[in-house]
């Protein structure tokens, strides 16, 4: 059975950092492209951030771009998102996704492309 468990979450000032945590269990982690999405309230799901199965490839949307960092231990089967100069706007539930394919990072920012999610752990940054 696979699991994937995120940690980290809380409350934030803006300018503040936190680090995510998602730990998985149930598969070959170092076969599976790993994702970040997070959903705010009222508001559909959106892609944050991907990396390949190495580690060397990672995309991230926009909105993020050079205040997160993706990241992951193939020897502890975890990923990390480490948020820098965080904003009220990132407040949102923060999910780990996997998926089974190729080794890049760029086509993983669609949701469908997943195969395996986690629970979610909340992120509220106050202004």
């Amino acid at each position: 059975q696979v699991q994937l468990v995120e940690s980290g979450g809380g409350l934030v000032q803006a300018g503040g950092s936190l680090r995510l945590s998602c730990a998985a269990s149930g598969l070959t982690f170092s076969t599976y492209a790993m994702g970040w999405f997070r959903q705010a309230p009222g508001k559909e799901r959106e892609f944050v951030a991907a990396i390949s199965w190495s580690g060397r490839s990672t995309y991230y949307a926009d909105s993020v771009k050079g205040r997160f960092t993706i990241s992951r231990d193939n020897a502890k089967n975890t990923v990390y998102l480490q948020m820098n100069v965080l904003k009220p706007e990132d407040t949102a539930v923060y999910y780990c996704a996997a998926a089974r394919g190729v080794n890049r990072a760029d086509i993983y920012s669609t949701e469908r492309l997943y195969d395996y999610w986690g629970q979610g752990t909340q992120v509220t940054v106050s202004s």
